[in-house]
């Protein structure tokens, strides 16, 4: 198992407290110790996740806050 794979399978993972609990579209987000952010699907937790450099995760972060996403 490489670093990463170890690092994602003990991550702690988080979702938005405004998410509902009906499985819907939602994402969990983990920040690795590296200070990358990882994202996966809710409802497939074993599956892939994408991993972001924490420059990248604040570009993002900030553009679906200022509506530049929308």
């Amino acid at each position: 198992m490489d670093d990463l794979t170890r690092e994602l399978s003990g991550a702690r993972w988080r979702k938005s407290s405004l998410s509902g609990h009906d499985g819907g579209n939602c994402v969990e987000v983990a920040t690795l110790s590296s200070g990358h952010r990882a994202v996966r699907d809710t409802k497939d937790r074993t599956g892939p996740a994408l991993v972001f450099t924490a420059d990248a995760w604040s570009v993002f972060t900030a553009a679906i806050k200022t509506g530049h996403l929308d």
